[in-house]
């Protein structure tokens, strides 16, 4: 079974930004895109497989949800199988923020279950490109409890003043955005992508979030967005960590950036030629973050993504490039 590329599902957003196309080589007339989902089994928004190096290839014109419908554990893993079923556990993004993202939070697997029936959203940030004096926004700097956040938010469901410092933000960690920053976002951490960010999202299969705060920002009718105070305010984690940037070691070839119950992540760095075994009976998700290289037969560039089936996971690189790589 050969690695799988998929069609990018691109998406105008309020915030979006003009950095993704050209990062991926695509040519479009699309405004604002703020989003590329480069592999989702989210349903109604399925990756769609575009090309596998095969002629006349079946799968081509399959779904992500159909392909794990067909081939089951050869392609996910069968403990991912088992676990998963027919849907794909990851959704892997490019993001650019033009503007400031609002304030949310995302809730655990618990809390989603019961509320909407589906898992909760942690989620990883890796920065590919950050403007000078971008902001990322993770967690909290002081403690706060359930009453105050209601107090705190309370007076900015509206415009902001631009001479009245926002109370809500004032308890948010703010942090200076840099290329290669690592962002752990477990869920019920509150967070924002500050403008002028240009990074990778890799998530829990959700798309559930909670607004809690949108900087006074109208939509395209000139209303207020949605805010989910109410909601947020049981999702939320109220706890001060020391830490909310993830350290790793740039250094190496191989550094895994994350270890959790619901992805792990690393980051690959080729020059000539490698082999690279994960030691997972999992698929692995490939994201090219700069150069080309060929992997498992198949040709990938800055800004494309690969699907490597289970049963072929051990990748076989040549080229030079910079990958990302996350399994199960």
């Amino acid at each position: 079974m050969k690695p799988y590329k998929f069609a990018p599902y691109l998406r105008t957003m309020i915030w979006g930004g003009y950095q993704i196309a050209p990062f991926k080589g695509i040519y479009t007339a699309q405004p604002n895109i703020g989003e590329s989902w480069e592999i989702s089994s989210v349903p109604g928004h399925e990756s769609v497989a575009i090309e596998r190096g095969i002629i006349g290839d079946v799968d081509t014109g399959l779904n992500l949800t159909q392909l794990i419908d067909k081939y089951k554990g050869l392609l996910v893993g069968e403990r991912v199988y088992k676990k998963f079923g027919n849907q794909f556990p990851l959704l892997v993004k490019f993001i650019d923020s033009r503007q400031d993202l609002s304030v949310q939070v995302h809730p655990d697997d618990k809390l989603a279950m019961e509320r909407h029936g589906c898992l909760g959203k942690t989620e990883m940030w890796y920065v590919l490109k950050a403007d000078v004096g971008a902001k990322i926004y993770s967690g909290l700097k002081k403690p706060i409890t359930p009453e105050e956040y209601e107090q705190l938010v309370a007076p900015v469901t509206g415009t902001p003043s631009p001479v009245t410092p926002n109370p809500f933000l004032d308890v948010i960690a703010t942090h200076e955005a840099h290329q290669g920053d690592l962002y752990f976002l477990p869920a019920g951490r509150l967070h924002a992508i500050g403008a002028g960010n240009f990074l990778v999202e890799i998530q829990e299969t959700s798309d559930i979030t909670y607004r809690v705060y949108d900087f006074g920002r109208k939509d395209a009718q000139g209303k207020p967005r949605e805010l989910h105070i109410e909601q947020a305010k049981d999702a939320i984690d109220y706890r001060v960590w020391p830490e909310y940037r993830t350290s790793y070691d740039s250094t190496k070839p191989n550094s895994e950036l994350i270890h959790c119950p619901y992805f792990t992540v690393n980051r690959v760095v080729v020059q000539v030629a490698a082999e690279v075994d994960l030691h997972s009976d999992s698929f692995v998700v490939v994201v090219c973050l700069w150069g080309e290289a060929n992997i498992n037969g198949i040709r990938v560039k800055q800004g494309e993504t690969l699907l490597v089936p289970a049963s072929e996971n051990v990748l076989y690189i040549f080229g030079n490039a910079t990958f990302l790589t996350a399994t199960m």
